[in-house]
């Protein structure tokens, strides 16, 4: 594994922006395409947890053309099988506290999305692809396997089935047709997906803090339950987001009429 990556290399590999309740972590390694090692990855989870302490939505986006084109390869072919097996637990460590912290990411997409990439962008809550954003899992032509979680995450959103095309055929698939498939949340033109990211993580950032958490948490944990556990764990977390003082306004707001209500798509 080695050691830890010193503040001057992190801040070196990894961007750090806050834009009112909004923390943007910008990938910064634009030469390799993004490409994450082991000091990259502990960088992302440096940036992660500090966003959790000052931010109420984050927004996780690449330098240059593309977003990430996944492992380092270079850094990968010369660990021993232990290195390998740390590593990749890292990973799965730092993508947790993403996908199961205490604040909504979103990811910004353009050009590569692959392999550790599109692993670190599963790990987000809300994906936004630019057209000219492509997705690939190449293990399979690499002689390895994922080590990022997306044997998880991955075939949770597009299915085990089709993952499993794209990493023995080596398919690779636009934008568009991740969006169909379930891995990609919006499609915008190109050059619009960080503004897109960081207005959608300022929505998310308008919610309640522990309605926001519940649905981190609590959502993909029912998911994994049987259909009763699930139900029993949803009253369970209805009623203690309810009780919060932060609900109780809230619905004072909505019954004063003092919040707007939903509206249909396009309406004023």
């Amino acid at each position: 594994m080695g050691e830890p990556a010193g503040r001057d290399e992190a801040d070196a590999l990894v961007r750090y922006e806050l834009r009112g309740d909004v923390a943007l972590i910008g990938l910064n390694r634009p030469d390799k395409r993004n490409a994450i090692s082991d000091r990259f990855v502990e960088a992302i989870g440096a940036a992660v947890l500090r966003a959790g302490t000052e931010a109420r939505a984050g927004v996780i986006w690449g330098a240059g053309t593309h977003f990430c084109a996944g492992l380092d390869l270079g850094e990968h072919a010369q660990k021993s099988l232990m290195q390998s097996v740390q590593g990749s637990r890292q990973w799965h460590r730092i993508f947790d506290l993403i996908e199961r912290g205490t604040i909504p990411f979103v990811s910004a997409l353009q050009g590569a999305v692959v392999g550790g990439g599109f692993e670190l962008a599963a790990s987000t809550h809300i994906r936004v692809a630019e057209d000219s954003a492509f997705f690939a899992l190449p293990e399979g032509q690499r002689g390895i396997f994922v080590g990022g979680g997306g044997s998880v995450r991955i075939a949770r959103l597009i299915g085990s089935g089709r993952m499993g095309d794209m990493m023995l055929t080596g398919r690779v698939l636009t934008a568009a047709e991740m969006e169909r498939w379930g891995g990609v949340s919006y499609v915008v033109p190109e050059g619009a997906a960080l503004d897109k990211a960081v207005a959608l993580a300022g929505q998310a950032a308008g919610n309640a803090e522990m309605t926001n958490y519940a649905i981190l948490n609590a959502l993909p944990r029912i998911r994994d339950m049987s259909s009763e556990d699930g139900l029993f764990v949803e009253s369970l977390m209805s009623a203690l987001t309810t009780g919060t003082p932060e609900a109780e306004e809230r619905l004072r707001a909505f019954l004063e009429k003092r919040a707007a209500k939903v509206a249909a798509p396009g309406d004023a």
